[in-house]
This record gives C-alpha cells, sequence and structure tokens, in this order.
C-alpha cells in the first residue's frame, strides 16, 4: 500500500509537469508520425497533445473570462493553437497542427514552473510551524501532563526543561535560566531570565528548570504573529506584478478584437474573398502571439540566475532578479549578517603586574567547565595557550563562576560579583570597562588571590583583579567594503535593523559606515520600517539571516537571505540567498541584475519589431502562414540566444 500511496502523492504535487512532460512526448510522437506518413496516428496524437497540455491554460483563461469578464494570454495561447490547427486541417498543411501544439507546450512548461513557485509560502510556514513544539508539560495538581499547545489556557503553568523550546509565551514564576532568543528578536548573546520576567515561544532554554504561566492565548504568541505577518507579506502582490497583469489582459484583448475584425471586416471594406479573409484572420493570431515576448525574457532571467549560482546566488526566481536592479533602499540585519553572530573575545586588558596570557589563562581555568556562549568565546580564544584546569569549580547563574587553580581562588564573572572578593575595583581599568560597554560590548572581570577558610568568602586573603575580557559579536570583514560598494552603485538609502540595543546598533552601524539605525525592535516594528521604505524609495531590499527577519523579507520587494548563518524560515521565505555568506555578492546581484534589465529591454524591442513587421507584411498580404510561422519562431530563437549572453 506504501508504493500507490506514494504515486499518488507525487502525481498531485507534480501534476503540471507530469502533463507538460507528457505533451512533449505526444507532440513529438505526433510530428515523429506526420513525418513518416501516418496521418491518422499524428492527428490522434496531437489533439492528444492540444488536450492534456492545454486543459489547465484553458481552464485559466475560461475562468478568467467568464468570471472576471477579462481576456488573458492563456485562453489567447488557446485560440491561436486551436486557431494554427484547424487551419492547418483546412489547408492540410499539417505540420501547423505541430506548430499549435509546440505554443501549448511552452504554456504547459510555464504553468509547471509557476506551480512550484507557489509552494514557496506553504514551505515558510511549515518551517515556522517547527519551531514550537506541539505539546506543552503542564502542572495539574502538582503532576506534569503533556498536552497539545491548542489545549493550553491562560493561567496554565507549564514547565520547560534545560535544552527544550519555549511553548508559548508567558512569564516566569519559578527558575532562572539563559534563552536563545537570537531566532526571534536578533540579540547576539543568550539573555538571562528570572521570576516576573516574559519568555518567547520558538526561543531555546539554556541550564535551568523554568515554571512558565501562560499569560496570553498560544495563538496570540510572538512566533504566531511572525508566521501571520509572513502569510499577509507574501500574499499582497507588488505593485509590479499588478503592472503585468494588466498589461497581459489588455494585450490579450486587442489581439483578440483585431482578430475577429480581421476575420469580419475586409470582405466589406476592400472586396477580400472569404477564403483569403479568414487565411490572413489565422495567420494574425499565430503571428501576434506572443511567444517572442516571453522568450525576449525569461532565457533571459534564466541565464542571469545561472550566472549567479555560479557565482553563490541563489536567486529564487527570476523576478527578483529584475527587482534587484532597481533596488533603491536596502535594510541590513544586524546578527548574522553585517556579524558573524557569534561571540569571540574581542579584546583582553591586564592590571601592570599581569599579562594578556596570564588573564586568559586563569578565566579558561574555570570556564572550560561552563556551557555558557561567553565562555566557548574565552576557551576558544585560549586554544594556543597551556593552562591548568581549575578544581572546586562553581558557577552562580546571572553573576560569574568561580574555582580553584594551583591553591588560588579564582573569579570570573561581572563586576558586582568581583567586588564580592576585591576591595576597589582599578579606577582606570573601570573607566575602560564603561566605554567598551557603550560600544555594546560584554565584559567579564577576572580576579586571582589566596584560598581562605573553607567557605569563606571574605576580601582578606589577597585577592585582586588581574584584568578583563570584552567579548563581542564580531563584524564581518566586507561589511563596510560592501556598504560602500553599494553607495558607489547609487543605492539613495541603507538602513540597520536590529533588536539588540542602541549601543551596540550605533557601535556596528558606525564600523561598517551605515548612517540610519533602528534598535530594539521586535519582527513587527521591522516589517513596519520596510514599510516605511518602500513608501519613500518603492523598490527596497531587506538582508537578514533569522526567523525575526522572516516578515521583512517577505514584505521587502526583495528578500536576501545568508545561506550558510541562516535559519531555515529566512531561507524559504527570501528572494536571494548568498549561498557562501558573503555580503560583497550583493554589490555583483544588484549588477547582474541591472545587465538582465538591459538585455530584457532589448529583447523586447526585437521582438515587438518582428511582430510588427509580421503584422504589417500579413495585412499587406506580402507574407503566407509558412513564412509568418518562420518570421514567428525566428524571432523567438533571436531573442532567446540575446538572452544567453547573460550566462558570461
Amino acid at each position: 500500500m506504501l508504493y500507490p500511496q506514494r504515486f499518488t502523492q507525487f502525481t498531485k504535487e507534480h501534476t503540471d509537469t507530469l502533463a507538460a512532460l507528457l505533451c512533449g512526448l505526444l507532440l513529438f510522437l505526433g510530428w515523429f508520425a506526420l513525418h513518416l506518413g501516418w496521418l491518422g496516428l499524428a492527428l490522434l496524437l496531437l489533439p492528444a497533445a492540444y488536450v492534456i497540455g492545454g486543459y489547465e491554460s484553458a481552464r485559466e483563461g475560461l475562468t478568467t473570462l467568464f468570471k472576471e469578464k477579462e481576456l488573458d494570454v492563456d485562453l489567447l495561447m488557446i485560440v491561436a493553437a486551436i486557431g494554427a490547427a484547424s487551419l492547418g486541417l483546412w489547408q492540410r498543411e499539417y505540420h501547423l497542427i505541430v506548430d499549435g501544439a509546440i505554443l501549448i507546450l511552452i504554456f504547459a512548461i510555464s504553468g509547471a514552473l509557476e506551480g512550484y513557485a507557489m509552494q514557496r509560502t506553504e514551505r515558510s510556514i511549515r518551517s515556522l510551524m517547527s519551531l514550537t513544539p506541539d505539546t506543552a508539560r503542564v502542572l495539574r495538581q502538582g503532576r506534569e501532563e503533556d498536552i497539545s499547545i491548542s489545549q493550553l489556557n491562560v493561567g496554565d503553568e507549564i514547565v520547560v526543561k534545560p535544552g527544550e523550546l519555549i511553548p508559548t509565551d508567558g512569564i516566569i514564576v519559578s527558575g532562572f535560566s539563559t534563552l536563545n532568543q537570537a531566532a526571534i528578536t536578533g540579540e547576539s548573546l543568550p539573555v538571562e531570565k528570572t521570576v516576573g520576567e516574559e519568555v518567547f515561544a520558538g526561543t531555546l532554554n539554556g541550564y535551568g528548570a523554568l515554571q512558565i504561566k501562560v499569560h496570553k492565548p498560544a495563538q496570540s504568541s510572538l512566533i504566531q504573529r511572525v508566521i501571520r505577518l509572513v502569510e499577509q507579506a507574501q500574499t499582497e502582490a507588488p505593485p509590479s506584478q499588478e503592472f503585468i497583469d494588466r498589461f497581459e489582459r489588455g494585450y490579450a484583448k486587442v489581439i483578440v478584437i483585431a482578430g475577429v475584425l480581421l476575420a469580419i471586416l475586409p470582405p466589406f471594406l476592400w472586396g477580400w474573398d472569404w477564403e483569403t479573409t479568414i487565411y490572413r484572420a489565422l495567420t494574425f493570431l499565430v503571428v501576434a502571439s506572443p511567444c517572442a515576448l516571453m522568450a525576449a525574457i525569461m532565457p533571459t532571467l534564466l541565464s542571469g540566475i545561472a550566472n549567479g549560482a555560479r557565482q553563490g546566488i541563489l536567486f529564487k526566481n527570476g523576478a527578483q532578479l529584475e527587482k534587484i536592479g532597481k533596488i533603491r533602499a536596502i535594510a541590513f540585519d544586524k546578527t548574522g549578517t553585517l556579524t558573524t553572530g557569534q561571540v569571540k573575545v574581542f579584546q583582553v586588558i591586564s592590571t601592570s603586574e599581569y599579562t594578556q596570557a596570564d588573564v586568559l589563562k586563569t578565566a579558561v581555568a574555570v570556564e572550560s567547565y561552563s556551557e555558557h556562549p561567553i565562555a566557548k568565546a574565552i576557551v576558544q580564544a585560549a586554544s594556543d595557550l597551556d593552562w591548568v584546569s581549575a578544581t572546586e569549580v562553581q558557577a552562580i547563574p546571572g553573576q560569574g563562576i568561580e574555582g580553584i587553580v594551583k591553591e588560588q581562588k579564582v573569579i570570573v564573572g561581572n563586576a558586582a560579583f568581583v567586588q564580592q572578593y576585591v576591595t576597589n575595583l582599578p579606577e582606570g581599568l573601570r573607566q575602560t570597562v564603561q566605554s567598551l560597554e557603550r560600544e555594546g560590548k560584554t565584559v567579564v572581570w577576572v580576579a586571582s588571590g589566596g584560598r581562605g577558610a573553607e567557605g569563606q568568602e571574605s576580601r582578606e586573603q589577597g585577592t585582586e583583579v588581574m584584568g578583563v575580557i570584552a567579548i563581542a559579536d564580531m563584524v564581518r570583514t566586507e561589511a563596510a567594503v560592501t556598504i560602500t560598494r553599494l553607495k558607489q552603485l547609487g543605492v539613495e538609502q541603507i538602513v540597520m535593523l536590529t533588536g539588540d540595543n542602541e549601543e551596540t546598533a550605533n557601535s556596528v552601524a558606525q564600523a561598517v559606515g551605515i548612517e540610519r539605525v533602528y534598535a530594539q525592535l521586535l519582527p513587527e516594528d521591522k516589517l513596519d520600517v520596510i514599510r516605511r521604505l518602500q513608501q519613500q524609495y518603492q523598490t527596497v531590499a531587506m538582508v537578514g539571516d533569522g526567523i525575526n527577519d522572516a516578515p521583512a523579507l517577505a514584505q521587502a520587494s526583495v528578500g536576501i537571505a545568508m545561506g550558510g548563518a541562516g535559519s531555515d524560515v529566512a531561507l524559504e521565505t527570501a528572494d536571494i540567498v548568498l549561498m557562501a555568506d558573503r555580503l560583497e555578492k550583493i554589490a555583483v546581484a544588484i549588477h547582474l541584475g541591472r545587465r538582465s534589465q538591459a538585455v530584457v529591454k532589448q529583447n523586447i524591442v526585437v521582438a515587438l519589431s518582428f511582430i510588427m513587421l509580421l503584422l504589417i507584411g500579413n495585412f499587406l498580404g506580402n507574407i503566407n502562414l509558412p513564412i509568418g510561422v518562420i518570421g514567428h519562431e525566428g524571432s523567438t530563437v533571436l531573442v532567446t540566444l540575446s538572452g544567453l549572453r547573460l550566462l558570461k
């Protein structure tokens, strides 16, 4: 039973593709049969290709005609194909039936590609849903009970153990822990949370068990709002898409009305016989079909997409290649985009009695026992040093860690924690630390000294400050060069969006050359900023990597995600992915987009010129249907080859 189910699911997911493949196969077999002179078989196979390949286009065209009272290119192509087939049967020029089938095949392939593009939204939402667990551990009468998230009520108390995802927004009523909120708020460091503070669904609990009281319905949680924002932003059609739809329907109206008039009026106006009139009207439908216009755009964009892929730039569809060349403003997320998203030791400062190596070796002796991100950064920085592991290590949540190294007490932590052991913190060092903290750095103090009596935590044992270690999320080395290059390309406005505090945000912005900064933003705030930028600059790009960037990525004219550092949902929501995490590729993408625009415009001019010449020739009676088909197909081949220039 498993294989039939898989086959059924596969056919449902790829219906349009299978229809296009079958249409192509029947078209080839029909052409081959016609070539061998098997007319009966050809006239059986080719109509089947028409029906299978053209069903969806015919259905959509007729639906638009009857429900919206509009004509579109889908219906025009079907009319042109049927007209070519009818003319082929009438004139017994059966190769025209093949030409009509080719038109049908082109549209069947286009419909299949469009279907795949529409599945992106569903994948985005599924990725977002996976951020929260399906069940929550609720306390009922002193016992833990697993229930569905949808069954949670306001006032319920849930238990979250170390390493688990928070199932819904709530207030901590018991416990202390660090929470990794990077996916939701964009904060680069895990945040310490204790009783009375709010936690968000989809964030990752650290080392402590938490008891959380649900204070709002699960469907109102921050992550659920993100999901709804992504859905809404992706279903809003941009103005350019609306313009394309209007143009397509207007073009189809003009061609159909002109075709009908051309089939009726000439006998009365110019005395043409009916055979000549119908012949020229059907020729008109063939030469006026927009295949050359289609080829003027898609091969160019596909060539640009292939070029970008070779350079580590993944364009998810051709429309985004066009749009990236038109952007006037870019918004950058901070954490994981302008910065690496991984904390590292930024600076080690020692007092006059010690060296930087002394400070690092002392700190790593105790921090090597911790799983905290700051501890990992210190261990990585000391990887080339020889150090001795501490004993009797004890971590004090939210303050620091202490232990014994060579019978000396070692204290590593924040200033308040170290001051429990040291009489006075060096004034010069204190001022340096304040300056570092204003720049958004996290600073840990390192102290060591005599070991007092058991359990004694006094200042009488000669404990002294050895130095401080500044921890920071490092700015990408190529960030400043990328911003400069974007300004040279004429991007009018470059801004930075982040959930971090203003000091950290301004520090990073100053380092990379961005003047306009928006700090302490939630996902909906980032979305609002993008909308305001679109009102002012129309075409706006957003560069991000986290779940919190997903609504803004979806709303932006062009969403760009960092491939290596990006979360799954950011990659799904974005239109362009930088596969190698190289920011400088944004400038390359813009240049490629502008080249594609130029080539597309050239191709459209050529395609329209051919159509106009063929229409004039048909009206004057200087071309017959075979010449019209040759001109039509020749212009299509010409603009296709022109589009392939973008492969270079």
